[in-house]
């Protein structure tokens, strides 16, 4: 039998994360697998992954609180 909950903690395509970018900053981004988002430390927001796409809109990202 197949565990689902592993499918909500599947790992982005490693040559996407070469290429995807923090869209206010340009810089490049840190998976976090166990929350399912994209961090852009320049920009102190945390971009969420939906059903395995990452949302890139700044409006849908979460501000990081350090």
């Amino acid at each position: 039998m197949t565990d689902l909950t592993n499918e909500s903690t599947a790992r982005i395509d490693p040559k996407l994360l070469e290429i995807l970018v923090c869209p206010l900053t340009k810089t490049t981004l840190q998976y976090d697998a166990a929350r399912q988002e994209l961090i852009s430390r320049a920009a102190k927001l945390a971009y969420p992954i939906r059903d395995g796409i990452p949302i890139m809109l700044p409006e849908e990202a979460r501000p990081l609180e350090e």
